[in-house]
């Protein structure tokens, strides 16, 4: 049996032993702390094997998933059943690429056919649907197998992960704190090492505040680079999908393997999908970095402000300039996401409204208030803004904000907070929100947060680096290139409770 120690050679470049002249290994709870490519590494390597990753994942789960709640669905036999599929196609030399036999989990909005997708609600609580969303079904197609789904803010109508028909989901870095949402579950499996990869979707920012506060990576993708069909909406004007990981180049892996152009979407463009990891042989010195202080700066918390100052001095040495920009106007995005999860809704709403959470079920109706003709100019304004964004691009290459103004707050605090205002724009922060990322979703900008320090009580902050529509590539060499000259995303929590 391979040692713990020839891992850790491998990983360091030393290599492995091929399955054939091994046993198959118990479940090593040490090949949970690998990144995505790590894994793959191994796998391609035949160091480990697709049933040992996926067993290593279940294990963690069954030990950590108690304390986080991070998955409302385990799909443990059907996922060891791929992962010997995997398994024999690796051994016969059938290889799909780099997500080939890595254990990822999606968020329970995402379609996944034979394994319950329930919106985190009673409502949908025993729906099975019959298809895949496309998302779910390229990155089976790429030989990704399928842990479980994962918990979130109710119908993704929320920033905290709170407010779940299966309990609030739990911050890993303190556990009386709330993850972020509504991609909560998906942050926190990641920060939990439950699995390799995760998908989340982004409305107002539901990927790019629970990676914040769980500190870890979130990306959010151009408007219409991934299909959303499949996806239970919230607003069909703003919303994403997209990968939350431990490092960039995971997310940039995932992201190759889900973009592209779907003909039953609307929303989607028909453009080539390009290689992301391409982006890591870029030349970052020669990007300009534009910083919309105006808004985007004002109230941050203290060690906030410190800490994305700091990594803004660490970007200025390693690009060629760095200037304010000022962004054009963004619509109030509860304008938009108001009316349409209340179109979505209003059925369900009518017939069976106990079946949804009471902060959901008063916000879904009071969204119903914005009237007909501020929506329909709302509306408009944003297909206004995303022309004048481009502009902004002429002039810099990259923006770069903090993810996140203030902590997470407290799970009980968070539940019971008022209901914002649907008719009104945001303004002072509910707790657990917070942040900057819903004007990107108006922009429809591809936007990314990775860590970029502590707290001094020990909670992650993310810095948000942004870049023109279907500029991923330009995003991510930034991002990989802050991540190489940091150590931040290296951290992981500590689970308070578990053995």
């Amino acid at each position: 049996m391979e040692s713990k120690q020839s891992r850790r050679a491998f990983i360091a470049g030393a290599g492995a032993a091929a399955w054939a002249a091994k046993p198959i290994l118990g479940a090593d709870p040490d090949l949970t702390a690998l990144t995505l490519r790590q894994a793959s590494q191994m796998l391609r390597a035949k160091a480990t094997s697709p049933v040992e990753l996926t067993q290593a994942c279940l294990l963690r789960i069954e030990r950590y998933n108690p304390a986080v709640n991070a998955f409302i669905t385990v799909a443990g036999d059907s996922a060891l059943a791929a992962a010997r599929e995997r398994e024999t196609e690796a051994m016969k030399g059938k290889w799909r690429g780099p997500l080939h036999g890595i254990p990822i989990a999606l968020k329970d909005n995402i379609d996944t056919a034979g394994i319950r997708t329930t919106g985190a609600s009673e409502l949908f609580k025993d729906r099975v649907p019959a298809e895949d969303a496309p998302a779910a079904e390229r990155l089976k197609e790429a030989g990704a197998i399928l842990l479980g789904k994962l918990n979130m803010h109710e119908f993704a109508y929320g920033a905290t992960s709170a407010v779940s028909y299966f309990g609030p989901v739990h911050n890993p870095w303190d556990l009386d704190r709330v993850s972020g949402g509504s991609s909560g579950g998906s942050a926190a499996a990641i920060a939990t090492a439950l699995c390799f990869g995760t998908l989340g979707t982004d409305t107002g920012g539901s990927i790019r505040i629970p990676s914040s506060h769980c500190g870890v990576v979130g990306l959010m993708p151009s408007y219409g680079r991934v299909s959303n069909r499949g996806v239970i909406p919230m607003a069909w004007t703003l919303d994403h999908v997209g990968p939350i990981c431990k490092t960039v180049e995971d997310a940039a892996l995932m992201l190759t393997a889900i973009a592209g152009y779907d003909e039953l979407d609307p929303t989607t463009i028909d453009a080539p999908v390009p290689d992301y990891t391409s982006a890591f042989k870029m030349r970052v010195s020669k990007l300009r970095i534009g910083l919309p202080r105006a808004a985007f700066f004002e109230n941050l918390d203290p060690e906030y402000a410190k800490a994305v100052e700091s990594a803004i001095e660490v970007l200025r040495k390693m690009t060629a300039a760095t200037q304010d920009v000022q962004l054009p106007p963004a619509v109030a995005a509860p304008l938009i996401w108001g009316p349409e999860t209340y179109a979505y809704h209003a059925k369900w709403l009518t017939e069976s409204p106990e079946k949804y959470q009471a902060a959901t079920r008063a916000q879904m109706i009071r969204s119903n208030e914005v009237k007909p003709d501020v929506y329909a100019s709302a509306r408009r304004q944003v297909d206004l803004a995303r022309r004048e964004i481009r502009r902004v691009f002429e002039r810099v290459d990259v923006l770069v904000t903090p993810t996140m103004k203030v902590p997470p707050a407290a799970i009980a605090a968070s539940l019971n907070a008022p209901a914002p205002n649907a008719s009104a724009a945001p303004a002072a922060p509910a707790p657990g929100n917070g942040g900057n990322p819903w004007a990107f979703d108006v922009y429809g900008l591809p936007a990314i947060t990775l860590p970029c320090g502590f707290t001094s009580a020990g909670l992650p902050i993310g810095l948000e680096i942004s870049a023109a529509p279907f500029s991923e590539k330009t995003m991510l060499a930034v991002a990989h290139a802050y991540e190489e000259a940091t150590d931040w995303h290296t951290r992981r929590p500590s689970v308070r409770g578990v053995a």
